[in-house]
C-alpha cells in the first residue's frame, strides 16, 4: 500500500496502529524506516512468541540472543562468540553476490562483539542436481563463499548440502561465523551513553542493496528477478581491512559499543543501538560518505549497502579510534552522537527531517499466527513399504551416487580451510571441524545440521533428531557440546499449515535443549521461502549449529578406518523407521513412511559415554550413524580410510526388521566406532554400566571390499568402486572431470 509516496509492505491495520503511536502520517523517510524494521526479515513479528519457549541461560553464556551474536565462556579468560544467518531470496535471484554478501554480513557481526573470526559454515540447499536452475545456483553460491572467504583469510570449516525439489525456486544459503575473543574485550551492540560519538567506517552508502529486508520478507515471484537491485554487492578486501583495523580499535579499550550495517542499514543500526542502550541517536544524513549522486534521506537510511561499521566512542577518543582507521585507509565520517531520550533522529542540512522512537523501529508488534495440523502428515504415514531390492550391493553402490550422500569435495575444494593455522581436523575428515585455540592445547569444534525430508514428515522429531545428530557429530571428534544456534527456513508463516510445522521444530529444539542442558544463544528466522508462481514452500528446514569444547586437544578422533583387526562397535538400536530416509527417496522415489523418533534421555547418555571413551583415547575412528543407515555409515568410514571390513548384521541390536530396515533405517541415537581389540572390555564396561546398548559387529580387514553378512544373505561391494562412485558423483554432475 501506498503511504506518504512510498509503496511498503505494511498491513492497513499496521499503518494505523503506527499513525495512532505517532499521533502523525509519517513522512516518507520515516514510514520507509518502520516498513524495513517492521518487516518480518527485521522484526520477527511471527516467530518471536513461539521463540521464548527456547531455553537461552547456562553458566556458560555471556550473551545470548539479541545482540549482534552469542557468546560463550570456553575458558581461560577466552569466550567463543558464533552465530548463524541466512541470505536465501539474495541467492536464489543472484547468487553469487547474495551468497558472497552473506558470508560479509555474518563476520560483521563476529567482529561487532569484539571477536576475530575463525571459521565459517555453509549449510545449502539447492533443488534437483539434475536441473540445470539448481546447477547453476549451486555453481555461483559456492563460487561467492569461496571468493569471499579465501579473500578475507577466514577459512570455510564446515557445512553441508541437501537437494531436494522444494528448493527449485528457493535455494537457502545459510552462513555461520565462529570467532573467539578475550572476555575483557566483548564489545555490546548497544550505546548507553549519552554525549558518545558515531563513527560510521568502511565501504560507502550506494543504492545496492536498497530494501533488501523487505524483499527477503515476500514471496518470490515472475517479478522477483526485478528486485535484483535489492542484492548487495561485496567487497572481500575493504572487509580484510575493516577486520584488522576494527580489532585494533577494539583492543584500545575506547569503543563504547560496535554495531554493523546489515539487513535495514542505517535505520537497523541507529534504532537498535538506542533502544539496546536505552538512548536516543542523532544522526546527520550530510555527513553519510555516498557512492551515488543526489541519493534522497528515504534511500541513505535504508541502503544495505555492504563493508559498513558503526562505533560508539566517547568524545575524548575520537581522534584515537580516527588514527586507527587512517592507519588502514579506511574512509570514515563522524555522523552523529548519542544523547538522552528514545528516538531516532534524521537530520539534514541541520533541520530534523525524520523522527521516530526507537522502542517503536526496533521492537515491533507480534503476530499471533494461526497454527494448524497439514493433512499430509497423516496421510503420509500410510504409505505401503517397497519390496527389498534384489540386489543389495547394487543399492548401495546407488546411494554411495546420491547427491546427498556422495563426497561433496567439490565443494570445499574451493574452499581455503586451512589459512590461520587452527584447522585440526579439516572438511570430509571427521562428523564435525574441529580448531586449535592458539597457545592451548583446547580446541573448539563445531558442526551443522540439517534434514527437511524428517522434518517434512515429522518437524517436532525432525527437528529434534537434526539436534541431536549436531551434537553427535560434535561429540564423534571428541568435544562437548555446550552451546546451539538456529537458522529456521520455512514458507509463509500466514498460512496455518506452515506455521504449525515451525512451531513443532521450535518445540522439538526448546526440548533437546532443555533435555541436554545446551542454551540456544542466537539464530535466524527465515520467512517466506516459497515460489509463488509453481506454489511450492521450502520444506521445513531448521539449520542447527553445536559448537564443542575439546579440553584435551590429542584426543580427538576422525572417521576413517586405521588398522586392520581393530573391532567395529555399534552404538544404539536400530528401529524401523525408513521414514524420510535417503533410501526411501533415492531408490524408491518415496517421501513418507514413519520418520526416526528421539529419545532424549537415551541420546544423553550415548553423548556421554561415547565421550568418556573417547576421551579416554579408547577410540581409534568414530561416525555418527545417520543419513543412509548403517550401511552408508560404514562405506563412508571404509572409503576415508582405505580398509575394507566385515559385518554381521545378525549382531546389530534391533528386532525383528529386514534387511533393508537394518541396512538403511536412519534410526537415533547411533554410532559406529572403532577400537583395538585389547581396549574391548574396557569400552564396554563404560557402555554397560551407563545402559547404553552396544554391540561388536564386526572388524575392519586389509582386503579390499566391505562384507554385508546375514542368515538371509551376504552383500560383498569392491572398495574400489565404492571410492569411484562416492567421490566422482558430483564433479560429473557439475560438468568436471
Amino acid at each position: 500500500m501506498m503511504v506518504s509516496g512510498v509503496n511498503v509492505d505494511l498491513k492497513p491495520a499496521e499503518v494505523d496502529m503506527i499513525k495512532k503511536m505517532m499521533k502523525r502520517t509519517p513522512n516518507m523517510t520515516e514510514i520507509g524506516m518502520i516498513d524495513v524494521m517492521w518487516s518480518e526479515h527485521c522484526s520477527y513479528k511471527s516467530s518471536r512468541p513461539i521463540l521464548k519457549m527456547l531455553p537461552t541461560t547456562g553458566p556458560r553464556v555471556l550473551v545470548g540472543p539479541g545482540q549482534d551474536a552469542g557468546v560463550v565462556d570456553i575458558g581461560d579468560d577466552l569466550a567463543l562468540v558464533f552465530k548463524i544467518e541466512s541470505h536465501n531470496h539474495p541467492s536464489a535471484i543472484e547468487p553469487y553476490n547474495g551468497a558472497a554478501t552473506g558470508i560479509g554480513g555474518i563476520i560483521r557481526d563476529i567482529l561487532c562483539m569484539g571477536a576475530r573470526p575463525i571459521g565459517l559454515l555453509d549449510p545449502l540447499r539447492f533443488g534437483n542436481i539434475n536441473s540445470a536452475h539448481s546447477r547453476w545456483l549451486f555453481q555461483y553460491v559456492v563460487k561467492g563463499i569461496a571468493d569471499y572467504g579465501n579473500c578475507i583469510g577466514v577459512p570455510t570449516i564446515g557445512g553441508e548440502v541437501e537437494f531436494d525439489e522444494s528448493f527449485e525456486a528457493n535455494c537457502l544459503v545459510n552462513v555461520g561465523c565462529l570467532g573467539i575473543a578475550k572476555k575483557e574485550e566483548i564489545s555490546p551492540s548497544l550505546a548507553s551513553n549519552p554525549g558518545d560519538i558515531l563513527i560510521l567506517m568502511g565501504g560507502s552508502t550506494g543504492r545496492d542493496g536498497l530494501g533488501g529486508v523487505t524483499f527477503a520478507s515476500r514471496l518470490l515471484t515472475e517479478e522477483s528477478e526485478e528486485d535484483r537491485p535489492a542484492v548487495q554487492i561485496g567487497d572481500p578486501f575493504t572487509k580484510k581491512l575493516i577486520i584488522d583495523a576494527t580489532l585494533e580499535a577494539l583492543s584500545t579499550g575506547f569503543v563504547n559499543g560496535l554495531k554493523d550495517l546489515g539487513g535495514g542499514g542505517l535505520t537497523c543500526v541507529t534504532s537498535e543501538l538506542a533502544e539496546g542502550g536505552g538512548t536516543a541517536v542523532e544522526v546527520d544524513i550530510d555527513k553519510i560518505f555516498l557512492r551515488e549522486p543526489k541519493m534522497i534521506p528515504y534511500e541513505i537510511m535504508l541502503s544495505e549497502s555492504q563493508e559498513r561499521m558503526m562505533f560508539v566512542v566517547s568524545p575524548e577518543h575520537v581522534e584515537d579510534i580516527i588514527k586507527i582507521f587512517e592507519k588502514y585507509d579506511l574512509p570514515y565520517a563522524i555522523v552523529g552522537r548519542v544523547v538522552k531520550g528514545d528516538e531516532v533522529i534524521v537530520k539534514k542540512e541541520g533541520n530534523i527531517i525524520g523522527r521516530v522512537p526507537a522502542t517503536l523501529l526496533a521492537d515491533s508488534p507480534t503476530v499471533d499466527r494461526e497454527a494448524k495440523k497439514p493433512k499430509y502428515i497423516e496421510e503420509l504415514k500410510k504409505i505401503e513399504k517397497p519390496s527389498i531390492p534384489e540386489d543389495l550391493a547394487e543399492t548401495i553402490y546407488q546411494l554411495l551416487s546420491s547427491p546427498n550422500i556422495a563426497s561433496k569435495e567439490w565443494v570445499y575444494q574451493q574452499y581455503d580451510h586451512e589459512v590461520g593455522d587452527r584447522s585440526v581436523v579439516k572438511p570430509g575428515q571427521g562428523d564435525a571441524a574441529v580448531l586449535r585455540i592458539l597457545n592451548t592445547n583446547k580446541a573448539i569444534a563445531i558442526a551443522s545440521d540439517g534434514n527437511s525430508k524428517h522434518c517434512y514428515l515429522d518437524p517436532y522429531n525432525g527437528a529434534a533428531g537434526q539436534f541431536a545428530e549436531a551434537c553427535r557429530n560434535v561429540v564423534a571428534v571428541g568435544a562437548e557440546p555446550i552451546a546451539m544456534v538456529n537458522c529456521l527456513n520455512f514458507g509463509d508463516p500466514e498460512k496455518p499449515e506452515v506455521f504449525w510445522t515451525f512451531k513443532e521444530t521450535v518445540r522439538g529444539m526448546t526440548d533437546m535443549c532443555k533435555g541436554l542442558n545446551i542454551p540456544c544463544i542466537g539464530g535466524n528466522v527465515s520467512f517466506y521461502n516459497e515460489d509463488k508462481v509453481t506454489n511450492t514452500a521450502v520444506k521445513p528446514s531448521p539449520v542447527i549449529v553445536i559448537a564443542g569444547l575439546m579440553e584435551n586437544l590429542d584426543n580427538h578422533t576422525t572417521l576413517a578406518l586405521k588398522n586392520a583387526n581393530d573391532i567395529i562397535l555399534i552404538v544404539g538400536e536400530t528401529f524401523d523407521e525408513l521414514g524420510g530416509s535417503e533410501y526411501y527417496y533415492f531408490i524408491h522415489g518415496i517421501s513418507g513412511g514413519i520418520a526416526p523418533k528421539i529419545n532424549i534421555e537415551n541420546e544423553k547418555k550415548v553423548l556421554n559415554v561415547v565421550l568418556k571413551a573417547i576421551s579416554e583415547d579408547l577410540i581409534t575412528a568414530a561416525h555418527d550413524c545417520s543419513k543412509g543407515g548403517l550401511a552408508i555409515t560404514i562405506a563412508e568410514m571404509s572409503i576415508k580410510g582405505n580398509y575394507g571390513a566385515e559385518i554381521n548384521l545378525n549382531d546389530v541390536p534391533a528386532s525383528n526388521l529386514g534387511l533393508d530396515e537394518l541396512l538403511f533405517s536412519e534410526s537415533q541415537g547411533r554410532f559406529i566406532l572403532t577400537l583395538k581389540p585389547e581396549n574391548l572390555d574396557k569400552v564396554l564396561k563404560i557402555f554397560n554400566e551407563n545402559k547404553v546398548v552396544s554391540n561388536v559387529i564386526g572388524k575392519v580387514t586389509n582386503n579390499n571390499s566391505l562384507i554385508f553378512k546375514s542368515d538371509q544373505d551376504k552383500i560383498v561391494l569392491n572398495l574400489d568402486i565404492m571410492i569411484k562412485k562416492w567421490i566422482k558423483t558430483i564433479p560429473n554432475l557439475m560438468g568436471v572431470e
